[in-house]
């Protein structure tokens, strides 16, 4: 049985109704606003097993409560992709998390919920943790044989035209099918060769411009002998950094496209950004399962006031 709480009051972490669980509460303090304090802040390569590969995340350890304001702007500082700030509820191993970007809110992302289970299983003795986001969605990670395993859901994709300006910006020079997802936003665009998703080097001026409905644009293609099954490239002017490094959260539309199209249920994803990355991916009913690794390179205290 689950039940609506307003979990915190307008002007502090958590402004949305949620639905939680009866019984879980907050386990964060009051401090006054003009009072600094030092939040417990590291930064996390996830979607590899190397140091300054994959993708780094910011993840936030929140005591206190914190505006909206004032996360966006720590996510600015930061200035990665995508930084979490999770917050303990009374429960054990339950988090409340939410993402920002430097330009917004975001609300799913697979490599700062990778990165943050990370940074909660070196710091408590638990072999599973959830996260609960601004969505009501529960995000489960285990940690299984040295690498963890997220559990996210499975989105639908429908077709959709890409306009002939944000081809010439990404310098695509044909397609084979365009697609759009309505929950993350993001037009899927696949294209036929791997090679030329290397080479691609977008115009991201024109990109941006190329369009005003959308959050992202993300190029895949058929992998050739590399052991993968496809590869992808995900870019986000619009909401976020010009490129992703490694996206965790298209393979909730990405994982089935490409399911469908392989007639697989279980594959193996290569993202092919400067930095590089991958995860295993499986659709087991509705739920999907990404699993990866994830490197803690930073750890300090970031002194901020409420």
């Amino acid at each position: 049985m689950r039940t609506d709480i307003d979990a915190i009051l307008s002007g502090t972490l958590w402004r949305r109704r949620l639905t939680l669980n009866p019984g879980w509460k907050l386990a964060v303090k009051s401090y006054d606003i003009a009072e600094e304090h030092r939040m417990r802040t590291f930064i996390v390569d996830a979607f590899t097993d190397t140091p300054f590969r994959g993708n780094p995340a910011g993840v936030c350890l929140v005591d206190s409560q914190l505006s909206d304001e004032r996360m966006l702007q720590i996510a600015q500082e930061l200035n990665l992709s995508e930084t979490a700030f999770l917050s303990p509820l009374e429960s054990g191993g339950v988090f409340l998390i939410r993402y920002f970007s430097p330009k917004m809110e975001i609300p799913l992302c697979g490599h700062a919920t990778l990165a943050s289970a990370k940074v909660i299983f070196s710091l408590h003795n638990l072999s599973e943790v959830h996260f609960i986001n601004i969505q009501n969605l529960d995000l489960s990670a285990k940690e299984l044989d040295g690498q963890i395993v997220m559990e996210f859901p499975v989105y639908e994709t429908r077709p959709a035209s890409a306009p002939p300006a944000l081809l010439a910006a990404l310098g695509v020079k044909g397609i084979k099918n365009s697609v759009y997802n309505e929950e993350t936003k993001i037009l899927l665009l696949e294209i036929a060769d791997a090679e030329e998703l290397v080479g691609l080097d977008p115009d991201f001026v024109a990109l941006q411009r190329s369009h005003n409905a959308i959050n992202g644009v993300l190029v895949t293609a058929p992998a050739r002998t590399d052991g993968y099954d496809f590869h992808s490239r995900y870019f986000w002017p619009w909401s976020g950094t010009n490129e992703d490094p490694v996206t965790g959260g298209t393979h909730t539309f990405l994982a089935k496209y490409w399911s469908s199209r392989l007639g697989k249920t279980r594959m193996k994803s290569f993202q092919a950004s400067e930095r590089t990355g991958f995860m295993d991916v499986e659709l087991v009913d509705d739920k999907l399962r990404i699993r990866s690794q994830a490197v803690i390179v930073f750890e300090g205290r970031l002194a901020i006031q409420a």
